[in-house]
């Protein structure tokens, strides 16, 4: 991952500084940057999350605070919680569109696009999981375009 993006690597990069080091970045693939790049899907907000609580009403509780907001959400999590997620979102607003990148920048990439329940459905029936996903849940509020300009 990225340091500072949800990623433990903002710790090392703190103590190097600290060591005396210059901690110069190189630009590089994140997955937040990579799935919204592809998402097709958005709003005019973006939030980014990272990974939420493992604790079942703690990530229900704020999930349910993200998607009451309208806005777009990127969200990290492991192989082991992925349907438990799925199936919240479901439960809390089935219509958003969801895009789950899986691996991505990597061999086994995939990139998948349906609603939460189609989703959870799709994983719940794999023989196993692997690797680190990255979920887009799509914004609810519609951006209007329009020929006309409001600069008259």
């Amino acid at each position: 991952g990225t340091p500072g993006i949800s990623d433990p690597g903002a710790v090392l990069a703190g103590l190097v500084r600290k060591s005396g080091y210059t901690v110069v970045p190189i630009p590089g693939a994140s997955a937040f940057a990579s799935l919204v790049s592809v998402a097709g899907v958005g709003g005019k907000t973006l939030v980014f999350e990272g990974f939420l609580s493992p604790k079942t009403g703690r990530r229900r509780s704020r999930l349910r605070e993200l998607l009451v907001s309208g806005n777009a959400v990127v969200l990290y999590e492991s192989p082991f919680r992925i349907v438990k997620l799925l199936t919240d979102i479901a439960d809390i607003d089935s219509d958003r569109t969801i895009v789950i990148g899986r691996e991505l920048t990597k061999l086994h990439e995939e990139i998948i696009e349906g609603t939460a329940a189609e989703l959870r459905d799709d994983f719940a029936g794999r023989p196993s999981i692997k690797g680190e996903f990255a979920v887009f849940i799509s914004g609810t509020k519609k951006i209007q375009l329009s020929d006309e300009s409001t600069d008259n």
